[in-house]
């Protein structure tokens, strides 16, 4: 059964707990303020750990050797950022994602590899998606008949680099936008899929499961092949824009 560490036990930090438990998960949740933990009410089962996010020793007790995923949603950026480092690069924790108030320093820290998105933008169902890559898409916008969507693709970091042409053919799919550094960006023939990109796009409803399956493994070696041919050539005045 997977275990999740999460820091912070706000109203984000409460309700992605519940939901993690919810689903038949382990949840360990920590805050440095005891008080904090009153927001769980009695039908919490996991563990209530007090004490700083980003203390090894707190981690440890928090089960951070053996958790799937590790969100810092407190409300200090610079405990979020540091527990999150701490996660990924002391304990190798494979799914880390860290709440920033700052867009600029979201920004800064996601392109070092710590996924983030600004506070404004939010939500415990946000959070879930970072946390567990392989779960259902969830859909931002479904067409009249019901047969299309238009959802949050979650891909396996393999998929880094490759063309989002590339991801359609393998997930037929239709990329509508990716959402970069908090900015909105329409792509381009050449544009590239880069790590801590979120990409929305159109599919069939009834082909989300075999889309979930094809992106969250690695790609096979003939599809990064195709998903890289020509990259070094010329770029066009729309992707010299990205």
């Amino acid at each position: 059964m997977p275990h999740f560490v999460i820091m912070g036990a706000g109203r984000v930090g409460a309700m992605t707990a519940r939901a993690l438990e919810d689903s038949g998960h382990t949840v360990a949740l920590i805050d440095q303020d005891e008080q904090a933990f009153r927001k769980l009410h009695g039908s919490f089962g996991g563990e209530s750990i007090t004490g700083h996010g980003f203390d090894r020793d707190v981690l440890r007790r928090a089960g951070i050797e053996r958790a799937y995923a590790f969100a810092a949603v407190s409300s200090e950026d610079n405990s979020n950022i540091l527990a999150a480092r701490v996660a990924r690069e002391t304990f190798d924790v494979a799914h880390v994602v860290a709440r920033i108030y700052d867009p600029a320093r979201a920004e800064f820290y996601q392109r070092l590899g710590v996924p983030t998105v600004a506070a404004v933008r939010w939500t415990a169902d946000q959070v879930l998606r970072r946390l567990l890559p392989e779960q259902s898409i969830s859909g931002d916008f479904q067409e009249a008949s019901g047969r299309l969507q238009l959802g949050e693709l979650t891909l396996h970091e393999g998929w880094a680099g490759l063309r989002l042409s590339a991801i359609e053919k393998a997930a037929d799919v239709r990329v509508a936008f990716i959402t970069r550094f908090g900015e909105g960006v329409l792509p381009g023939a050449r544009t590239t899929y880069q790590k801590g990109d979120l990409v929305h796009a159109m599919m069939r409803v009834d082909e989300i499961d075999d889309i979930v399956r094809v992106l969250a493994a690695e790609p096979s070696p003939e599809i990064r092949d195709a998903g890289q041919e020509g990259l070094l050539g010329p770029v066009d005045s729309a992707e010299a824009r990205r």
